[in-house]
């Protein structure tokens, strides 16, 4: 089954392990595979039930894009998923993702502040809309340049769905393998550039803060 024009074929790959105690657990999320169950039953293979059977009591946080790869933490009690969702809602969680954009991205750092709403007749598609968007706001620091193509660590401030697809896209320098919101050679490529490469809460029970970090296979 496919929506528009997309087949959804889930990697075989299981979910690295990067951290469990008895509140959180914290895994690395393969390219392709759902967070959470999609619509319909071709859609039932996801992260989150892939891990039910090792994790029982597991509990949703937060999500990554199917497409995107990276970091992810889900509470492992009631206590934990409200503490870690109330510092995500108050972004006092440090996200931090790796991407691969066409083009020169100039200057070196900078920021990017656009509303972002979802476009209805074109969904899962966002696009920004100074009226009735959500704020949405992301900083960027170049890694590495050349004239086809840019390395930038980005720092997502809010977070909107595609809201880092949607912003670099907007610069005119969308994340290469892109589905949605790259054209033509940009998003002919295996899988989207975008993951998630480290992220940083306090742990709920200890208010200790901690970080977790996976580097970017790409």
């Amino acid at each position: 089954m496919t929506e528009h024009g997309f087949s959804y074929n889930p990697p075989p790959d299981a979910a690295d392990i990067l951290h469990a105690d008895h509140e959180i657990l914290v895994v690395g999320k393969p390219a392709g595979l759902l967070s959470v169950p999609g619509r319909g039953e071709d859609k039932a293979d996801c992260l989150i039930e892939r891990l039910r059977g090792a994790f029982p009591t597991i509990l949703l946080v937060h999500r990554l894009d199917q497409d995107t790869s990276g970091v992810m933490i889900f509470g492992l009690t009631p206590h934990a998923q409200r503490n870690l969702s109330k510092q995500f809602e108050d972004r006092k969680v440090k996200k931090t993702y790796v991407a691969r954009l066409t083009g020169r991205l100039q200057p070196k750092t900078g920021t990017v502040d656009l509303p972002l709403i979802v476009d209805w007749p074109n969904r899962p598609r966002q696009m920004v809309d100074h009226e009735q968007g959500k704020p949405a706001v992301t900083d960027w620091r170049v890694v590495r340049a050349s004239d086809d193509e840019t390395r930038v660590r980005l720092f997502p401030l809010t977070g909107r769905s595609h809201q880092l697809r949607v912003h670099m896209a907007e610069l005119g320098h969308a994340i290469l393998g892109d589905p949605l919101y790259a054209v033509g050679a940009a998003a002919d490529h295996p899988r989207l550039m975008l993951h998630a490469e480290s992220l940083r809460i306090r742990h709920p029970d200890s208010g200790m803060p901690l970080n977790f970090t996976l580097p970017a296979p790409f």
